[in-house]
């Protein structure tokens, strides 16, 4: 069964245009690389209605996963976590394990003189405040752990926003997660169709995907002008590599059939 996947990039700076949001593109190639599938993804303000009220109305379409970056750290305008409160009305509190890993990481911080001291202050404390049931994940990068939720339909995970912290943690300590959940294999072929219009290429995609409506298939256009040409990606997920290759080799001879047919030349680049 294909995992169905929402994200949520969560930051001001997402919204004013001041950073440009990578996570959101990194996660959605993560997903569809591993055989899931990403059927919505969001900017949202750091704020905590806000980021509440979108995670009542993700719960209640049940995907499998929740991807959530940002608003994790000690400031006051991180607000995930008590978002995550609110929504799941599970109260905050002290996670030992959680206080465990930001107390290694100021020493570490510390031994090194990257800050001045490792005192657990309120403000890292509050790194350590976790939804009652929720479990931390190791930062190998940062200080703030990610965070793990999980409800009867749901696994609710909330990652930092620096995009070396979320990738760090999202190909370091949640790899065991990652097998246990996607189960499915994707693989995507290309091929270049030399057409100058895509109006007559419509018609031979339209027939591809109809012989094959399990495999995605899309053009986009490669430039523009007297030699212009169109890069079709042909993708579909399965349960192992050999059923998915097949599965491609026959979309992809039925596409070559068909731009033969209409006298559309191509090229595998």
């Amino acid at each position: 069964m294909t995992v169905r996947v929402e994200i949520m990039a969560i930051g001001n700076e997402l919204l004013l245009g001041d950073t440009l949001d990578t996570n959101t593109q990194w996660l959605c190639q993560f997903v569809t690389g591993s055989g899931g599938r990403v059927e919505r993804a969001v900017l949202l303000p750091d704020d905590r209605q806000v980021i509440a009220r979108e995670l009542r109305q993700a719960l209640e379409r049940k995907p499998d996963l929740i991807l959530t970056t940002g608003g994790l750290g000690p400031t006051d305008d991180d607000l995930t976590l008590e978002a995550v409160s609110e929504a799941l009305q599970r109260p905050l509190v002290i996670n030992d394990a959680a206080r465990d890993l930001v107390r290694r990481k100021y020493t570490a911080l510390a031994e090194a003189g990257y800050v001045a001291d490792a005192a657990l202050t309120d403000s890292r404390i509050k790194m350590a405040c976790l939804p009652q049931g929720s479990e931390p994940v190791e930062n190998p990068v940062g200080a703030a752990p990610a965070v793990i939720t999980r409800t009867d339909q749901t696994i609710l995970i909330n990652l930092p926003g620096v995009p070396a912290e979320m990738k760090g943690i999202v190909t370091g300590p949640l790899q065991p997660l990652w097998h246990q959940l996607f189960r499915q294999v994707f693989r995507q072929r290309e091929i270049y169709a030399l057409c100058r219009d895509e109006t007559i290429l419509a018609p031979v995609l339209r027939n591809a995907t109809s012989a094959f409506p399990d495999v995605y298939i899309k053009s986009r256009a490669r430039e523009f002008g007297p030699d212009v040409r169109f890069r079709i990606t042909l993708s579909t997920t399965g349960p192992d590599v050999p059923s998915v290759e097949a599965r491609l080799d026959d979309a992809m001879a039925r596409l070559i059939e068909l731009l033969s047919q209409a006298g559309i030349g191509y090229s595998p680049s």
